[in-house]
Order: structure tokens, then sequence, then C-alpha cells
């Protein structure tokens, strides 16, 4: 039996964490006592006891959590931005490679990925890693997310029966082309400038359509649709949780919220051999937050990376 412990059990992430691990009979939680949950001591004693630590803190906390970590044998999964550049962490994205799966199962320290930037990544990442665009392709990305993304503050605004009306429409924010996700988009991609970012909260509780539009004209040699489409598909054909969609299921509305609840994503590549339109599909609090972190810790525990994850 393995020894967890959530730190930051409280908020969206860590109950969400919560309720995909308390259950299981391989995994023993290490929990703190209410009066506890801020103690310093207290959480310091868990952080190196514990086989894995997950930390669903704020920045400035998980970077306080892991200066209090002092055990060689102590492992640590961060869900928070702080640690998604830094190269002493493993990035946790299993799929982008089998290099990158190997890294997350000997990983001492993990930094889970975001939610938009897991759709990103799982979209770009291949077509520059296998060359059939330049590192400094003119990246333009749009993305829809549920309100559960804006954290406890923003689901109470969106849930509370006196909202402003404004709440009901998509709204667009990040217009300074400044997003906390992009840094990691960068890196991971490998990318020699930043993509516009246009992201988009709207009125559902859960769920993520993140597209980014291709030229064809653009990439390093002439590909069709259907080219882009298979070179995805084997791509990712070993991976248990991202999801190819052929040519004959894509629908004529793509719904954002179609895979709330699970830690799958799928991936559609529509348009035509001029302009290709990608997008994936994911639940910002399942791929793209919590489930993605146990997923990451059941890898790091040699486990089978589908426990307890649909």
């Amino acid at each position: 039996m393995y020894s967890v412990f959530i730190d930051g059990k409280e908020g969206t992430t860590g109950l969400q964490i919560y309720d995909r691990i308390s259950k299981r009979d391989d995994i023993k939680l290490i929990t703190l006592p209410e009066e506890l949950r801020k103690d310093v001591n207290a959480r310091k004693e868990c952080l190196n006891s514990a086989d894995i630590s997950l930390l669903c803190l704020p920045d400035a906390a998980a970077k306080e959590a892991v200066s209090l970590v002092s055990s060689p044998n102590a492992r640590i999964i961060d869900a928070s931005t702080a640690h998604r550049t830094n190269p002493d962490w493993v990035y946790g994205l299993p799929e982008i490679s089998s290099e990158r799966r190997e890294l997350i199962a000997n990983a001492n320290r993990l930094a889970n990925p975001g939610c938009y930037a897991t759709g990103f990544i799982t979209l770009v990442a291949p077509l520059v890693k296998g060359g059939l665009v330049s590192a400094d392709y003119p990246f333009v990305c749009h993305a829809l997310s549920g309100y559960s993304g804006a954290g406890k503050k923003g689901i109470a605004q969106y849930e509370d029966e006196n909202r402003d009306v404004s709440l009901s429409s998509p709204r667009h924010y990040a217009l300074g082309l400044k997003h906390k996700h992009i840094p990691e988009m960068v890196n991971e991609c490998g990318l020699a400038y930043a993509p516009v970012f246009a992201p988009i909260i709207c009125d559902f509780y859960c769920g993520m359509c993140v597209s980014v539009p291709v030229y064809t004209r653009l990439m390093n040699k002439k590909y069709t649709v259907n080219d882009v489409r298979k070179y995805f598909a084997e791509y990712y054909a070993s991976q248990n949780f991202i999801k190819v969609v052929e040519e004959n299921d894509i629908p004529t509305y793509l719904a954002a919220n179609k895979l709330a609840c699970s830690n799958m994503l799928e991936i559609y590549v529509s348009g035509n051999d001029e302009q290709i339109m990608l997008c994936s599909v994911l639940d910002n609090l399942g791929k793209g937050a919590s489930g993605a972190a146990v997923q990451n810790m059941n890898i790091m525990l040699g486990l089978d990376e589908r426990t307890s994850l649909i």
C-alpha cells in the first residue's frame, strides 16, 4: 500500500483528486484535521512521510511546501504553475513521448500540466517534433472552458442566483495576450515565439475545447488534411487517454463539455487541404488537472495508469 498526502485538499483540484483515489485499497491517504490543515510543522511531517504528495496550492504556497521537504524518498506532484518550466522538474504529460513517460516513472519532482496547455501541447508539439512545421510557425489558439477553471471564487460568481447578466455570455479574457499557461506551451512545444492565445470562459461547469488553425502553405511541405489526421492517429496510437477521431465521426457542432468527468482527450483534425483546424476536447478538471495528477501518480508508483480513471 502506498501513502499519499494531498496538500490543499479543500480546493477544486484537491477535492477531485481525493474523490478519485479515496476509495482505492492500494492507497492510504494521509490526512490532517481541520485545525492543522495550515500548520507548517504538521504539513512538513506529512510531506516527508508520504510516498507521494500532491500539491493543490497557489504558486507561492506550492514553493513553500517544496522547501519543507527534506526526505530523499519524498516524491512531489505539483498541480500549480510554479514549477512547470523548471528544468529540474519533469513536466507530466506522458503521451508526448515514450522518453517522457519514462522520466515521469522515475521522477521525484513532477509538474502537473495546465488545462489549456494540455490541449495546446497535444496538438502542437507533435507538429513541431515531427518536422511538419517549424518552431517559428505563427500559432494562434482559441480555447473555450467551463467556469470551474476559475477556482472557488469564480465558481461562486457563476452559481450565485443574483449573478451579473454578463456571466450568461461567453467571455474573452487575457486580452493583454498574457496567460499563466503560455510559458509551458512555448517550452514544451519548443516554439520560437509565444502563440496568440485567446481563452474564453463559458457558462457551463467543466469541459474544454482548444482550437489551433494551421495554414498548409506554411507547413514544411505539402500535407493534406488526411495526411495530418493520419499522422496524429499514428502518434497517439498506443495511448489510453488520447483518441484521434476519424473523419466520419467529426460532428457538425463540437461541444466543449462532451468529456466532462473523464480523463480522456479527443483530437479532431478537420478543414481542407489549404486550412486545417485542430481541436482537442478534454475535461479541464480531468485530463486538465486532477485526472492528469492521478494518472501521473499511478505511473510514478509503477501502477496501471488507468487505475481509478475513466
